[in-house]
């Protein structure tokens, strides 16, 4: 599905990712972890095409690079963890933009699909009710079940979290994190989500790749990767041991 290849990004003479390779297969959630500054969401942002990198990004064996950008739009779709609107879209209009890439054409109507691909995007992601609310009124856990909405209709094959809960309340990072789950039972979907959070990391992740410093440090199994020793060389503190004393808080 994805596979990046020695990709590295510079800025002047500062390296943000560097080298960085990395595979993610039909059915995967690949979790890419590690501490501020190790180049995530930049990794993230290059296979999106959204920096410049060299290296290569390849979906389904073609450069990324080289698709077009409404071929590029059906292979992969972006989640930020801010979404910054400045119009009073209503919460339908933002799901509709989701179909750009299947539409006939700047002015090219939307038609019979595109409905429906709409309205089982708000079904999934529980805004039926909401379709016509404007976005400048909903809650952040809401805003980004529209987006997560607008993402669904589009149909990509693979999905790019960008921290995609980071700044919502526990009850939302729980919606979100189980509507990507479901939406990844069906067959040729992928998804790569950049996370703080490493409990969220360990409960959906199947694979992982820990990140410092812009380097690839290790991939592979979830559980393999975010292992005592490996979060501890990264981290610098025993990550196993302050999330027993601080889970160790709520036992009766």
């Amino acid at each position: 599905m994805l596979e990046v290849q020695n990709l590295t990004v510079r800025y002047g003479g500062l390296t943000i990712v560097d080298d960085v390779s990395l595979r993610a297969r039909d059915g995967e959630w690949l979790m890419i972890c590690g501490p501020n500054g190790a180049g995530k969401s930049t990794l993230v942002n290059a296979v999106a095409q959204s920096v410049p990198y060299t290296g290569r990004v390849l979906l389904n064996g073609a450069d990324a690079r080289e698709m077009k950008p409404r071929a590029r739009a059906r292979a992969l779709g972006i989640l930020a963890q801010n979404h910054y609107v400045a119009y009073s879209f209503s919460v339908g209009e933002i799901v509709r933009l989701g179909r750009y890439a299947y539409g006939r054409g700047v002015f090219g109507g939307g038609g019979r699909d595109d409905a429906a691909a709409v309205d089982r995007a708000l079904a999934q992601t529980g805004m039926t009710a909401l379709a016509h609310q404007s976005v400048l009124t909903l809650s952040g856990g809401e805003l980004q079940r529209a987006f997560l909405a607008q993402l669904f209709a589009q149909d990509p094959q693979l999905l790019l979290l960008d921290e995609p809960t980071n700044h919502l309340d526990l009850v939302y990072q729980q919606q979100v994190f189980e509507l990507v789950r479901d939406w990844l039972r069906t067959p040729g979907r992928t998804v790569v989500s950049v996370v703080h959070d490493l409990s969220l990391a360990r409960a959906y992740g199947t694979s992982a790749l820990l990140m410092d410093h812009g380097r690839a440090v290790c991939s592979g199994p979830v559980r393999e990767v975010l292992t005592r020793g490996h979060l501890r060389h990264v981290y610098s503190i025993d990550v196993y041991q302050w999330m027993h004393t601080m889970l160790s808080q709520w036992e009766d």
